[in-house]
């Protein structure tokens, strides 16, 4: 009986040490995932609104070529993604996790300001759509570091037997984005007419990205560099990095089709969802933009659920199953909503699709950082991700937009995301290996 006392006081003593450690936890997800959420919100807002983009930046004649320029434009920021991951990710990997994502939210800054103050083809003409243009780059070669770079520092503060639910928060805080983009796109487009949404009401949620910029530097200001990253006493240079990234060539290139679906299936129902529910399906953008909204909540639900699932039963499991249901699930669903549009089957094929997506998304984000070398994870991981995210993912919207133009079928988008499914399904049965967790 003497010993109860003692016991109970043990429990009680640490219970406040649990709850610190996890709130300590809980505050360097939040901080370090602040800038992601900055890159997916102006990613998403450009994607809301291709329409008025292209009508202000592009003007054509035909509103078909207006959009595909937009489009296009829109996916040539994807293109300096693999530059921004081989020379920010070798930053990164030899200067550390805090002054390389500092720096990321600096370019990505530079970007959206410029898209948002840029005055119209009306009025300077052609430097209007090359200024748009250099945006975007400068947004892409931003974001071709910032996901490996929050993915690693995530897994490095880890405890080992939870990466998978610490890492998948990098996922969820761009699925927060989506939501808060969303949102603002239904505020202002319910708050304005077409005319003044044409005029300036499309330049609203950028000037509220920017209006975050200084906020978000000073919460990323406090991260404090990772204890994996402190240990390591060799930090290549960018020829080392370059070198060990060749050597591992196959391990990249394996990653970076294994990352096609999960870029494709993200773009696709976000960025691509209010384009093609009110230019193919005839809905109104509120609609799309609700959909839109609900995805990224589903999203942001499902995602660390996923990513902790994968810690208990392992990453490929769950990259089985989901590639499988995308192969199987993704024309046949689409083509049941084109049948006959309407908001309902809208926002269930598409919560369909985000649960797809958030499964394997879950279970691949901590699987490609735990199979990259820890001296080039940041590069190797960026590396794969940008490669797959600037060929197929980046340009979803326009190739879904001119698969539909060319074959007339407006469920198309759906065999595309089947395809992307089968693609990375093959990558990692071909190559994929379960391999240890890496400190």
């Amino acid at each position: 009986m003497s010993q109860i006392p003692s016991l109970y006081a043990a429990d009680t003593a640490a219970e406040p040490a649990a709850a610190e450690r996890r709130s300590s936890a809980f505050k360097s997800i939040f901080i370090v995932a602040s800038g992601n959420f900055l890159e997916m919100f102006d990613f998403m807002v450009f994607g809301y609104y291709a329409t008025y983009i292209a009508n202000a930046f592009f003007p054509t004649g035909s509103d078909f070529a207006s959009l595909m320029l937009t489009l296009m434009t829109f996916g040539a920021g994807f293109l300096m993604r693999p530059v921004g991951a081989l020379v920010l990710g070798a930053y990164i990997d030899k200067h550390g996790r805090r002054r390389g994502l500092l720096l990321t939210l600096g370019l990505m800054a530079v970007g959206t300001l410029a898209i948002a103050v840029t005055p119209s083809y009306a009025h300077i003409g052609v430097a209007a759509p090359i200024i748009i243009l250099l945006g975007r780059l400068v947004q892409g070669l931003s974001a071709g570091v910032e996901v490996g770079g929050v993915s690693v520092y995530l897994n490095e503060i880890a405890p080992p037997n939870r990466r998978g639910f610490f890492t998948s928060w990098q996922s969820a805080s761009q699925q927060a984005a989506v939501v808060f983009a969303a949102i603002i796109g239904l505020l202002v487009s319910t708050s304005l007419d077409a005319e003044m949404m044409q005029a300036w009401g499309w330049r609203v949620p950028f000037i509220i990205g920017c209006l975050m910029v200084p906020f978000l530097f000073l919460i990323r200001s406090h991260m404090e560099e990772t204890e994996a990253f402190l240990k390591r006493k060799a930090r290549p240079d960018l020829r080392e990095i370059v070198r060990t990234v060749g050597a591992n060539w196959s391990l990249v290139t394996q990653g970076t089709f294994m990352a096609v679906m999960t870029t494709v299936f993200f773009y696709m129902i976000t960025a691509y969802t209010p384009t093609f529910g009110n230019k193919v399906l005839a809905l109104g953008p509120g609609e799309s933009l609700f959909v839109t909204a609900c995805v990224g909540i589903t999203n942001f639900t499902l995602l660390p659920v996923m990513g902790a699932l994968s810690d208990r039963i392992g990453r490929k499991p769950l990259l089985i199953v989901a590639t499988l249901l995308g192969i199987l699930l993704a024309y046949p669903s689409m083509r049941w909503l084109v049948d006959a549009p309407s908001f309902g089957r809208l926002l269930t094929v598409e919560l369909l699709l985000a649960a797809i997506y958030a499964t394997y998304n879950g279970a691949f984000i901590v699987y490609l950082t735990e199979v990259i070398p820890a001296h080039v994870r940041t590069v190797g991981f960026s590396l794969a991700y940008s490669v797959a995210t600037a060929i197929f993912g980046g340009f979803t919207p326009a190739i879904s937009t001119a698969l539909i133009s060319a074959t007339g079928d407006k469920a198309i988008p759906g065999a595309w995301c089947a395809a992307a499914a089968l693609l990375s399904l093959l990558a990692l049965l071909i190559g994929a290996r379960d391999a240890p967790a890496t400190p």
